[in-house]
């Protein structure tokens, strides 16, 4: 049994002022006021536009990040509709292969310590869940099957791609204090480094 921390990698290079310009040149359409762009006024355009509630604009450009976590969180990650997902799926992974190091990865839960008494229960029952899933593979059970008896903590990536007014409903809801934990773990870290990569865009967002 294998246990890894929950991560996201954000799959774009994110060319801030690339991307502004195309939304700053979409959403001058608008009001017909593209002689007033100026090397510099993306910025302060869309600053505007998000703040008057004009976020269709901003649909013009979409990041890709993607995910490893535990089945729990994608579960609730693909509830946002206005997005394109790619996640590793337990019908064909066969975890009792060299090429998952014959073991099933678990992620490590936020909210309980090591050295407590729930983490070492939640650690057995992994453990039971990863013996009985390769008891049952090597019984002749296909990895569809044998995966009824794996938990929500079943490591897997998810590739999530999403414009950018729905990344700012997505980071809105699960970076609050009613996300469940395992979800802030990775929102929160993402629309910090959003923030860095595109203020204007994510800058008035807090947790």
């Amino acid at each position: 049994m294998k246990i890894v921390n929950a991560s996201f990698i954000i799959e774009d290079e994110i060319n801030a002022d690339d991307m502004l310009k195309k939304i700053e040149k979409a959403g001058r359409t608008c009001y017909k006021s593209e002689d007033r762009t100026t090397p510099d006024s993306a910025k302060d355009f869309i600053r505007m536009i998000v703040k008057s509630g004009h976020e269709s604009v901003i649909e013009h450009e979409k990041i890709t990040v993607r995910f490893i976590c535990d089945r729990g969180v994608t579960h609730e990650i693909v509830r946002h509709r206005l997005a394109s997902y790619s996640q590793e799926s337990t019908r064909y992974c066969n975890y009792s292969k060299d090429k998952y190091d014959n073991q099933v990865t678990f992620i490590k839960p936020i909210f309980w310590d090591e050295n407590s008494e729930n983490y070492k229960i939640w650690e057995r029952a992994c453990l039971e869940a990863e013996k009985l899933y390769i008891e049952l593979v090597n019984n002749g059970a296909t990895p569809q099957e044998a995966r009824s008896v794996l938990p929500n903590s079943v490591k897997t990536e998810i590739v999530v791609t999403a414009n950018l007014r729905e990344w700012r409903t997505i980071l809105k809801q699960r970076t609050s204090s009613r996300a469940h934990p395992q979800m802030q773990e990775v929102m929160r870290p993402l629309l910090n480094s959003l923030k860095e990569a595109l203020p204007v865009v994510f800058e008035e967002i807090n947790y």
